[in-house]
């Protein structure tokens, strides 16, 4: 159960982070920064403006849910350990 528990605390560690990176890059490919790169932008005579981005905090939340379900996880690895024949 230890060993268990140990690894799925790591697994959502690494996942959570994986998630956030990829929500960065998601928001860095699709804001303003972009439109220089375009190239029918680049044509004489064309004018490209950003107008919006649909609003992503639902996604900056289920990162740090995800964070918070991490620590619950780690505070499960305590209470398992505290059951072994390790703690004594």
């Amino acid at each position: 159960d230890l060993a268990i528990t140990v690894i799925t605390a790591f697994l959502w560690l690494v996942s959570t982070f994986a998630w956030a990176k990829a929500l960065a890059d998601i928001k860095m490919s699709t804001g303003a920064s972009i439109i220089p790169g375009i190239e029918s932008c680049k044509a004489p005579g064309t004018t490209c403006r950003f107008a919006s981005v649909t609003s992503m905090g639902t996604l900056n939340v289920s990162v740090v849910f995800g964070l918070l379900n991490m620590v619950l996880w780690g505070g499960n690895v305590w209470f398992v350990y505290k059951d072994t024949n390790l703690h004594n």
